[in-house]
């Protein structure tokens, strides 16, 4: 080749590579991820397995078996000539009733975590372990609304335990493995990824705050372990999101960071899951209230009310604003407010970054119980009235955290309400709130326990249930 060609060659060859340096920065970061992609160069990157880790923490993932005794009408009951005949009212038949979850070692000395909805209402309790092993247990610490129970294995050994995570360092794409024992097939490993966090509206708990991951989670996970690769606990398998039963992909666990929270309530003895009292409750936050105080985008907790005297009052909280952030950790929506509080734990104090119409500002909120401020006095209801069954006591903050009510109510509610009972057949519930009889104020369960030695021959009662008043006519 001439020089007087090397020369063009030269500089066309300089352009064309100059073109490819160009093309490559500019370029989006993900579009040579094809030619990243490499073969397993060795056997044994071909015989990578979750078998070594599965090894490690199978043991401490068991299975629970929960027996229940339940009533069944008799054929025959509630039918007037028979119970004439018989000359009094047929005994109902009996009935075993079984459920199969799973449950998490947490401690050495045999605490294990699984659902409360496993063995809610259990007579009867055992914990199988992995190797085979049956022991009875008992009941330690439950709770409804978060969908957490405690048992402890009544026996004297030391148990392969768990690890728990420090679930806020979890990140959608981590691998995760669940274990768990799905239909009562036997101890069951899935694996998966995080799918996405703090999912709420997944249960009909007050709870919403789960991780959501696609490792295969049927009926009889529910209580089993969503672990990461380093073998700890991350969350309790929970819930599945399935119109037909099985699993498609959709599964939900409540964080370890809650359930760390939890286990420590039941060690020291406590009998009730307390949960900070803010005195405040709050709503989603909208479009066109994100776009009124200059939001990026419609998340966090929008202040909807304040109790006068409570610790949201008192920190200076007002309706109208918006909790953006505890302790600097993001708030999605008032759910994720509730789980961050929760795991903040009592007795501490947790900074809230508030967005008001005046701009961003932080405030310090106190995190403890709540007050009884009206003791309960509870009453059960006798004599010839409609009220007879009821059991009443006076409202507290603390008492309406018990029964998942409201905090900022008061006066005398329904908290339990007998089968068969006069109250009972004319349809009265737990949590109704007890306003008024004969137009005149309930203020407390003295007051309508003296009220009820009358006989009017006609009762005239108003009552809130789920914030809607009704009136009732008895005679």
């Amino acid at each position: 080749m001439s020089s007087t060609l090397k020369r063009p060659f030269k500089r066309h060859l300089r352009q064309l590579l100059l073109s490819v340096v160009l093309l490559a920065a500019l370029a989006p970061a993900g579009a040579f991820a094809q030619d990243q992609k490499t073969v397993p160069q060795s056997r044994q990157e071909m015989q990578l397995s979750f078998s070594p880790l599965v090894k490690q923490t199978s043991g401490a993932v068991v299975n629970v078996y929960a027996e229940r005794v339940v009533q069944r009408p008799n054929l025959f009951s509630g039918d007037p000539f028979f119970e004439q005949f018989f000359g009094q009212r047929m005994p109902n038949r009996s009935e075993k009733q079984s459920s199969l979850g799973s449950g998490v070692i947490l401690s050495g000395d045999g605490l294990v975590v699984t659902n409360n909805h496993v063995i809610e209402g259990a007579d009867d309790i055992k914990i199988a372990l992995a190797d085979g092993r049956e022991f009875p247990c008992e009941l330690v610490l439950k709770d409804e609304s978060v969908d957490l129970a405690v048992l402890r294995i009544k026996a004297k050994e030391n148990f392969p335990v768990l690890p728990l995570a420090d679930s806020d360092r979890t990140e959608v794409g981590d691998l995760v493995l669940a274990i768990g024992n799905p239909f009562g097939v036997g101890q069951t490993v899935t694996s998966g990824i995080v799918s996405a966090l703090a999912r709420n509206q997944v249960s009909s708990g007050d709870f919403g705050f789960f991780i959501q991951t696609d490792a295969s989670i049927n009926p009889g996970n529910s209580g089993g372990a969503l672990m990461n690769m380093n073998g700890e606990l991350i969350g309790i398998n929970t819930a599945i999101f399935s119109r037909g039963g099985g699993s498609n992909g959709i599964g939900f666990a409540i964080p370890a960071n809650l359930v760390k929270v939890f286990l420590a309530a039941a060690s020291e003895g406590k009998s009730v899951f307390d949960r900070p009292y803010v005195g405040a409750t709050f709503d989603a936050v909208t479009s066109d209230v994100a776009e009124a105080l200059g939001l990026k985008a419609a998340r966090g907790a929008l202040v909807s009310r304040v109790v006068e005297g409570g610790p949201a009052d008192k920190a200076g909280l007002k309706p109208g604003e918006v909790v953006t952030a505890v302790n600097g950790i993001p708030v999605e929506h008032p759910d994720a407010l509730g789980y961050r509080l929760t795991t903040a734990g009592l007795g501490n104090g947790a900074k809230l970054s508030v967005q008001t119409p005046d701009g961003m500002r932080d405030l310090q909120l106190a995190l403890n119980s709540a007050p009884e401020s009206t003791p309960r006095d509870e009453r059960v209801l006798e004599g010839r009235n409609p009220f007879a069954g009821l059991r009443i006591a006076n409202l507290s903050p603390k008492l309406a955290t018990e029964l998942r009510m409201p905090t900022d109510k008061s006066g005398v509610v329904v908290t339990d309400v007998s089968r068969g009972s006069p109250a009972g057949r004319l349809g009265f519930q737990p949590q109704d709130i007890v306003v008024s009889l004969n137009g005149e104020a309930v203020a407390s369960t003295t007051v309508m326990e003296k009220m009820l030695r009358t006989d009017p021959g006609f009762w005239r009662v108003e009552i809130e249930r789920k914030g809607q008043r009704i009136r009732q006519f008895f005679r």
